[in-house]
């Protein structure tokens, strides 16, 4: 289990594709801190860390993961969200995450306001994973409130702070992002259809 807080920032240092796996390895602080075996989310994705250095560690995404994530479009140099899971007797800054994507989103337009950021995103409606105004949703692991939601789009706001440590600073139209919709919203959309 996540919160959607992200700590930090990786860099893809490598990729590695065996069979119909992907072996990403991740240049991070974070890196020195981890243990074999430890699950970590990246863009929201969390996968199990395989092997570690003091400043960087791989993790192994299998090929339904690269088919229902970003991930599988990843390259040398990219910046990627991180998140070790949570511990039990902590605050929940977040919300509760899985570290399981949904479906992927687009990203379809950014807009600077007066010190903060308005980020809009379309996705395929018809996997049934709903939104509403002043829900959680996660988007590259990163626990958000939605701002404005239709049928297939919504938006989020993203503060100086969160626009500058995550990968928000990267994304323009077109972008393509992992999407983790509330998990009491899709018990109950689950429940009521």
């Amino acid at each position: 289990m996540f919160t959607g807080i992200i700590e930090t920032l990786g860099t893809v240092s490598n990729l590695e594709i065996e069979g119909g796996n992907l072996h990403i390895t991740i240049d991070s602080l974070l890196a020195k801190e981890l243990k074999i075996d430890q699950s970590v989310a990246h863009n929201g994705v969390c996968l199990t860390v395989i092997s570690k250095s003091e400043s960087s560690y791989t993790v192994t995404a299998i090929e339904e993961t690269l088919q229902k994530t970003n991930l599988a479009t990843l390259e040398k140099g990219d910046l990627v969200n991180l998140e070790r899971a949570m511990i039990l007797g902590s605050r929940l800054d977040g919300h509760i995450v899985q570290g399981h994507v949904d479906q992927t989103g687009v990203c379809t337009a950014v807009e600077e306001k007066n010190g903060s950021w308005f980020f809009s995103f379309k996705y395929n409606a018809n996997q049934g994973n709903p939104t509403i105004e002043k829900g959680s949703i996660t988007i590259d692991g990163t626990s958000l409130t939605v701002v404005d939601s239709g049928k297939n789009t919504f938006s989020v706001a993203i503060i100086p702070y969160t626009y500058e440590n995550t990968r928000f600073n990267t994304y323009k139209a077109g972008t393509v992002v992992n999407l983790e919709f509330d998990v009491i919203g899709k018990y109950v959309a689950k429940l009521m259809s």
